[in-house]
């Protein structure tokens, strides 16, 4: 009999994670209707008079059109929304079959990385999309920066979707979380909708750094790495919580149940 190897256990978990997403027709609807939906309304509805705003990543204020800055945030907010969806929904629904594969001897690091892995590839079709939905309307200085900043944002949720996916017990609980930590993190960092987002308490919020890079991107030539690697951190920190709620659910309880 053929043992296993390392990339077996692997390709398997994350064709499995991918064909999970796959199957997910609501979320796939979400990508293909309500991200370009959400930035043609934002450039017919918002108007394209003139707003001035700090942009810390440049070190200096910005003037840009109306509509133009509500591409940027409805685009990061459309995507963050639906990968952290997508990636709490699958974490959420594949729990208990994880825990068993656990259980029954799979490896659990495999598991966890198939999981990122299909979050990456995810993230990475949403935002390809939807750059080119705000590119559809008026040309960004930087497009691929404005792709690595929605990505940074996708990553930063998608990660918060597998953590509330192996943390919580109950579904319109982590939904709901996911749908207002977005909404109230990209409405107070907008311009348009909070005209003091330039805050010194606005830099703690989950996707500060994709949204200084975003409007990077669209109005600026520079490239601001640092604020572009505030998004991993983010992703980083929910990894390491998703692996340790795995690691303890899934944990040999027979000795614990034994006193030993």
């Amino acid at each position: 009999m053929t043992v296993p190897t390392s990339w077996t256990y692997f390709s398997t978990a994350a064709r499995f994670a991918l064909l999970e997403h796959s199957r997910n027709r609501l979320a796939l609807v979400l990508v293909v209707v309500f991200v370009p939906l959400w930035i043609s309304l934002g450039h017919a509805v918002v108007d394209r008079t003139d707003v001035r705003f700090l942009l810390r990543a440049v070190n200096g204020t910005v003037t840009a059109h109306g509509n133009d800055l509500s591409n940027i945030s409805g685009a990061l907010n459309a995507v963050t929304l639906i990968v952290g969806f997508m990636m709490f929904s699958v974490t959420f629904k594949a729990g208990s079959f994880d825990q068993r594969l656990a259980m029954a001897g799979y490896p659990r690091g495999h598991l966890v990385t198939a999981k990122f892995v299909a979050l990456v590839v995810v993230a990475a079709v949403t935002c390809v999309y939807a750059t080119l939905s705000v590119c559809f309307y008026w040309p960004p200085r930087q497009p691929v920066l404005l792709g690595l900043a929605l990505g940074s944002g996708a990553l930063t949720y998608g990660g918060f979707g597998v953590m509330l996916g192996a943390v919580l017990r109950s579904e319109l609980a982590g939904t709901l979380l996911i749908i207002m930590t977005s909404i109230i993190d990209t409405g107070l960092q907008s311009p348009i909708a909070n005209p003091v987002a330039d805050k010194a308490l606005i830099r703690f919020l989950p996707s500060y750094g994709a949204m200084q890079v975003a409007a990077t991107a669209g109005f600026r030539d520079s490239v601001p790495v640092r604020y572009l690697c505030l998004g991993p951190v983010w992703f980083l920190g929910a990894v390491l919580v998703a692996a340790l709620a795995f690691q303890l659910h899934t944990r040999d309880r027979r000795y614990a149940f034994l006193g030993r």
